[in-house]
């Protein structure tokens, strides 16, 4: 089936208008009307292929929220005009350790929603959410509360689950002690998360201005990663960190602030430096985590139907998409941009 989307076609590119052939429903298959999908920073990566690992044309997008329109005869958990959720991943080989794990993130053959070997199309690649309409295996298809602000939905999908996944690992919960390095589209997402399960959270920006947003989230604290009397007051404080940066950086500071024997969860895509002396003295542990499974991601969402945990996010059109692609550059964006993607059917 040929549809409308939008994507590169270079690294150089901007985004613009293309044609995409998506393939034909099996039996397994939901064909998905999608209506919104969020802009994550991996998607600006992957555009420009800053990873090295992209192939072209591409399509982006992995926080997909969308309307069934046809399901396949085995389909059982989803009908026609079911509100779903696509996010990272769209297969996965079902047999690895990982996949006997409900870890499918971390199969050996996982397939992304966009920028993967295409398994049924032979030398295509997969093509995420910006576009009309997608074809999803039923066991990659989540479920979404019809009644939420589905525009707010989106960034779930990732944003939401990569923050959620480290936080239930690490058994964050009351009278935890935590801090949330950075507030960008991860980091206020691990604020929320944090407050609801009932820990004392603390934000560490490089901006000034950023003080006031985290406490209007939420956070019970603040802290200037460059003011050193501040940090100072935070050495082996926090019982655990979500490291949101998506940026190189350096995390010795962050390492001084936690306690004996805990854990830096890293989640944003982008290299460190770090010295062993700083996780030596104090057992201290640097660790990643990528996104989440997928009954973790319904986990997930059903919990942030439950709290009413939603993305703070500003909606535009598919003529937007390079200029949001810029601010998010650009940190100039609370939080996330999510397209409205009735925008490219007209």
């Amino acid at each position: 089936m040929k549809i409308k989307a939008y994507g590169s076609t270079s690294p150089d590119s901007d985004l613009a208008e293309l044609s995409i052939i998506r393939r034909d429903m099996g039996n397994d298959d939901l064909l998905i009307e999608i209506l919104y999908c969020g802009i994550c920073h991996s998607d600006i990566h992957m555009a420009h292929d800053e990873w090295g690992m992209s192939a072209y044309p591409i399509v982006p997008g992995h926080e997909i929220i969308g309307k069934v329109i046809s399901a396949g005869k085995n389909v059982s958990r989803f009908k026609v005009d079911s509100i779903v959720g696509v996010g990272c991943m769209v297969g996965s080989c079902h047999q690895c350790p990982a996949c006997d794990k409900n870890m499918e993130q971390f199969c050996p053959n996982m397939v992304m929603t966009f920028g993967s070997p295409d398994p049924f199309i032979a030398g295509q690649m997969t093509y995420g959410g910006y576009s009309t309409h997608i074809v999803v295996p039923e066991r990659f298809v989540l479920r979404v509360g019809a009644h939420l602000d589905l525009t707010r939905v989106a960034p779930l999908l990732c944003a939401g689950i990569t923050t959620y996944s480290p936080m239930k690992q690490w058994e964050i919960g009351k009278n935890s002690v935590i801090g949330i390095i950075g507030l960008g589209g991860l980091g206020h997402m691990g604020v929320k998360f944090g407050k609801a399960m009932g820990a004392h959270v603390t934000v560490i920006t490089s901006t000034e201005s950023k003080k006031s947003d985290a406490l209007a989230l939420g956070a019970d604290e603040a802290v200037i990663l460059s003011d050193d009397q501040q940090m100072k007051k935070y050495v082996n404080h926090f019982d655990f960190l979500l490291d949101t940066t998506p940026v190189l950086h350096d995390i010795n500071p962050y390492l001084q602030l936690l306690k004996f024997n805990k854990t830096l969860a890293l989640v944003g895509a982008a290299p460190v430096s770090l010295h062993s002396m700083n996780l030596i003295f104090g057992k201290k542990h640097v660790s990643g985590s990528l996104i989440g499974g997928v009954a973790e991601t319904q986990e997930m969402l059903d919990y942030c139907a439950e709290h009413n945990i939603l993305a703070d996010t500003e909606l535009i059109t598919v003529n937007d998409i390079n200029s949001a692609y810029e601010r998010v550059i650009n940190s100039d964006i609370k939080y996330r941009f999510v397209i409205d993607m009735a925008s490219l059917k007209h």
